[in-house]
């Protein structure tokens, strides 16, 4: 499907973004409209996803099998993310954010009328890969449609406006209770309120590169070969932000805290995400467009504030020790994970997206996603296993091989 771009009214771009910018027209709307239709659908995704878990568990369903379900979401992100440039390739950008946000609707659809187990998998398969090109495709469209001064600030205001939907999408389902009947519904609203703005996304100019870049697995392969230490630094930002956070919990119980302060512990680590990684783009954009380049050109910039970032994750993580004689040390070390660990990944993107643009950027962007999630599905695993059978040394062994690698990567860094 062939995208043509609208001319500006008047002759002139919005919001001095446009031809005479070197950014498509219209790009200030499209950037609203997807910023809109990202935040209802994560809402309504956040909701559902703990209602459906629930759900499951008040209808006796084993744990085990609640677990599975859990996973089969985000094995459906996983399947997606690679072949999200062929689906671009062929449909278009506007074509595919329209998709990603028209088939959550059916999936929701199917929970709501059906007590079909094996129905529900699927839907939620199905929600999970939409939710997967969702994500790529945002993230790379608001890299691009950005302009180079604001690109930083942008994608930060994007990264944290995403953070907030994990904390609105359960207290939603707080508020209304589980065992409610309208929670679904909820969850439904938003998401159609995800597709309606998804509708407001005006048309895309082609990409340059829409019918000869690489897509699919070769894709991803190609732009992996081409940035291996940038997407060695998702990974260390999705080890640091997102998986760790899930066993900090268990990290506080280890060092004898109460539940409840365990479980803030989660709450120290979503602030430092939430709070550093609009400043981190800001900055990234005031130093790169530094009228003197005091601090080299804009990507050496980026490398230069990732290796900070990088550093700050070490520098936390060898305060371990320190932290079973003083707990309270847990929480501003659970801010700084959380924190540098986002800006990692805030910083990857506006990277990548500086570099560059249509199907190329969207095949880094799904590379960029899949060793995020990588790195926050294997920083539960080793990191529960190490605080079961080596809660002393083997716990700070696993975080300190895995910061020390991100520094040695940026080191070596151009």
């Amino acid at each position: 499907m062939t995208e043509h771009p609208l001319p500006p009214s008047h002759g002139q771009a919005v919001s001095g973004v446009g031809p005479a910018s070197g950014m498509p027209p219209r790009a200030s709307l499209g950037l609203v409209a997807i910023f809109g239709s990202t935040f209802f659908q994560l809402v309504g995704y956040f909701m559902l996803m703990p209602l459906l878990l629930l759900r499951l568990k008040g209808d006796g369903v084993s744990t085990a099998l609640a677990g599975v379900f859990v996973a089969t979401g985000w094995l459906g992100v996983f399947v997606m993310t690679p072949f999200a440039s062929a689906i671009t390739q062929r449909l278009g950008r506007r074509p595919s954010l329209w998709l990603a946000a028209f088939v959550p609707v059916l999936a929701i659809c199917g929970f709501l009328f059906s007590d079909l187990l094996w129905l529900w998998f699927l839907c939620v398969l199905i929600e999970g890969m939409a939710a997967g090109l969702r994500w790529v495709l945002a993230e790379a469209v608001v890299a691009e449609f950005s302009p180079p001064t604001r690109r930083g600030r942008n994608v930060g205001i994007f990264e944290t406006m995403v953070g907030t939907t994990f904390v609105i999408g359960p207290a939603l389902l707080a508020w209304t209770g589980a065992q409610s009947e309208l929670a679904l519904w909820i969850a439904l609203a938003l998401t159609v309120m995800g597709l309606i703005w998804s509708l407001l996304i005006p048309r895309m100019p082609d990409a340059a590169d829409a019918h000869s870049a690489k897509v699919g697995l070769s894709g991803v392969w190609h732009a992996l070969r081409m940035h291996p230490q940038i997407m060695a630094v998702g990974f260390v930002g999705g080890f640091f932000e997102s998986g760790l956070t899930s066993i900090l919990p268990l990290y506080g119980l280890a060092l004898g805290l109460g539940a409840t302060a365990a479980a803030l512990l989660v709450s120290a680590s979503g602030l430092g995400s939430a709070l550093m990684m609009l400043p981190a783009g800001m900055l990234a954009d005031r130093m790169a467009h530094h009228p003197k380049q005091r601090w080299g050109s804009e990507r050496e910039t980026r490398t230069r504030l990732m290796r900070v970032c990088a550093w700050i994750t070490f520098g936390a993580t060898l305060v371990i020790p320190f932290v079973s004689g003083t707990p309270w040390l847990a929480a501003p070390v659970a801010f700084l994970w959380g924190g540098a660990g986002g800006c990692l990944y805030t910083l990857a993107m506006i990277d990548i997206g500086s570099r560059e643009e249509g199907v190329t950027l969207v095949n880094s962007t799904a590379v960029l996603v899949l060793s995020y999630t990588l790195g926050g599905v294997l920083a539960p695993a080793l990191g529960a296993a190490a605080l079961q059978w080596f809660p002393t040394l083997g716990f700070p062994a696993v975080l300190l091989l895995v910061a020390g690698v991100g520094v040695w990567l940026l080191r070596r860094a151009p």
